[in-house]
């Protein structure tokens, strides 16, 4: 099977996307032809040589760059289909799946699902909708109350809103007398905690919100809960799923669970830290509670028409032991020390074989989307 995998990209999360891509491509089967296409931070896409691939897998050391080279520019073909979706070098990319291991903005936001589905190529993770409407915070949540599943009490400020002052100052009146401190503050649609922060006063809310706004245009504000963090990973597809196809089927890894060492589970906790946080799978809860957390981690999942794969993670109120839904990644990290690929390999899913039924899974959407009425 022609792979290829996509990394890099434009956003906060670009170096993330790097190491994620890494630990993909070394845990991929042999059997597999693999092509990378690396896409710098101004959205520039490049083919590498086969002996980046080559590298990552013989040396353990070795870390993914983006590589520039003109010749090696590659063109999205609309329509071109497995054989003729990219082209680079005077030369035509074969493609039977296509890996966009890449996070956040233009990356699972929906945008470059869009461009995959014009190009018409099969492709690993959710579709246009559920990546566009998971990677909004906000949108997300109000999906998830229509679905009558738990979320954490929350407010949303727009541009619009701190563009008029007296409107604003209202707004954050009301937040404070609403959800009472501490809050936490987080863009609706940045990762990897990108512009977060805690805020246990007016001041610091302040900071919070200016400090928001520098990554989006829509801001979260939550209550704070002294909770523990939970996640669970899911594989399959929402929508099309068929017994005569076990890797279209919901399933759910874990659920694990995360104890932060920082203030809260930060950019610095997830990526840079390898002692900033100790996971413990499965989560040291009782049977009833991992078992009601898989199930609304499929319940979360289908109400976003998710497909491929996503983690979905909880809080857990520590006072009141009440389990709140706080968001769900439609490409989650798959570093070394990622809790995916773990949640998965706990339930003996190894990561070569997570991958092959993810390759599957986009093939079998691919498929049943084909199968569709396009025109009369």
């Amino acid at each position: 099977m022609n792979i290829v995998y996509l990394y890099g990209g434009r956003s906060g999360e670009h170096e993330i996307s790097l190491v994620s891509c890494a630990a993909v491509a070394r845990n991929t089967s042999s059997e597999h032809h693999v092509a990378l296409i690396g896409i710098t931070k101004e959205g520039r896409w490049y083919l590498q040589n086969d002996s980046v691939y080559d590298d990552l897998k013989n040396n353990p050391n070795a870390k993914l760059a983006v590589n520039v080279d003109e010749k090696k520019s590659v063109s999205v073909i609309p329509g071109g289909g497995k054989e003729k979706a990219f082209y680079s070098d005077g030369k035509y990319i074969p493609c039977d799946v296509v890996f966009p291991v890449m996070h956040g903005t233009y990356s699972e936001d929906g945008t470059i699902q869009g461009l995959l589905e014009m190009a018409n190529v099969p492709y690993v993770g959710c579709g246009v909708f559920s990546s566009a409407a998971t990677m909004d915070k906000e949108k997300t949540k109000v999906i998830w109350e229509q679905a009558g599943l738990p979320v954490v009490p929350y407010f949303c400020l727009t541009r619009r809103d701190i563009n008029d002052s007296k409107h604003y100052d209202e707004l954050v009146t009301k937040i404070i007398k609403k959800l009472h401190f501490p809050l936490f503050v987080k863009p609706c649609s940045a990762g990897s905690s990108d512009g977060a922060s805690k805020a246990t006063n007016a001041k610091e809310l302040s900071f919070a919100l200016m400090e928001a706004f520098q990554w989006d245009n829509k801001v979260l504000v939550e209550k704070a809960i002294n909770a523990r963090e939970v996640e669970c990973s899911v594989t399959g597809n929402s929508v099309t799923a068929d017994t005569s196809k076990p890797c279209t089927l919901l399933k759910t890894y874990g659920p694990g669970e995360i104890v932060p060492k920082h203030v809260f589970y930060d950019y610095d906790a997830k990526y840079n830290d390898p002692n900033g946080a100790e996971l413990k799978i499965p989560a040291l809860l009782t049977e009833k509670d991992l078992s009601y957390i898989r199930e609304i981690a499929k319940e979360a999942y289908s109400a976003v028409d998710a497909s491929g794969l996503s983690r979905v993670d909880f809080f857990i109120d520590r006072k009141t032991k009440k389990i709140y839904l706080n968001e769900i990644n439609t490409i989650p990290g798959f570093t070394s020390i990622s809790m995916f690929p773990k949640l998965c390999e706990s339930c003996g899913l190894s990561f070569t074989t997570l991958l092959e039924l993810l390759f599957n899974e986009a093939l079998a959407m691919y498929d049943s989307k084909n199968k569709l009425c396009t025109s009369r």
